[in-house]
């Protein structure tokens, strides 16, 4: 398989993977909001962990992916390509930092989420305040989330001509 063809992979599952996203925000969305709120931490945690796992896959094939870039690069560089390549590249960092920053926040989200269902449990928080932190969190996933797509259309558009590129040399 090309390089050309598994950036292509690549695309369409994290692609896929921000539409499941969007899809279970909006669903948390739609939920009834009147009662006082069922924190169940261990669905959370298990969420929290089948993304991890996603996202390690997807970070093995974006390593793997790199590892072929930088072989690649070492061939005799097309001065045309030569720059469109490093911005890629560099955008691929800034990526990586927010991937960083957003693990980050999702322990820290977890963490609040377990002392909240605690609280709960000894009736010491108001249902009312759990409801309006989660919505509060629902909206910054939904920014982050748009955040994140701008920036994949960003890549995308710049990925688009290097592959017609490569194809129409190739």
């Amino acid at each position: 398989m090309s390089d050309h063809s598994n950036i292509a992979e690549l695309e369409r599952r994290i692609t896929a993977a921000l539409a499941r996203i969007g899809a279970g925000l909006d669903n948390l969305a739609d939920a009834p909001t009147e009662q006082a709120p069922s924190v169940d931490v261990t669905a959370f945690e298990a969420e929290i962990s089948r993304l991890k796992a996603a996202l390690a896959a997807e970070q093995a094939t974006v390593a793997e992916l790199t590892k072929k870039l930088e072989l690649a690069s070492k061939a005799p560089p097309q001065p045309a390509v030569d720059p469109k390549v490093a911005k890629m590249t560099q955008q691929l960092d800034i990526q990586g930092l927010e991937l960083q920053r957003m693990r980050k926040s999702t322990v820290q989200l977890r963490e609040h989420l377990r002392v909240l269902h605690e609280a709960a449990v000894e009736n010491m928080v108001d249902p009312q305040l759990i409801n309006k932190a989660m919505q509060a969190e629902l909206e910054s996933l939904r920014a982050t989330r748009q955040t994140e797509t701008a920036e994949m259309d960003e890549i995308l558009a710049e990925l688009k001509p290097l592959i017609e590129e490569a194809r129409a040399n190739g």
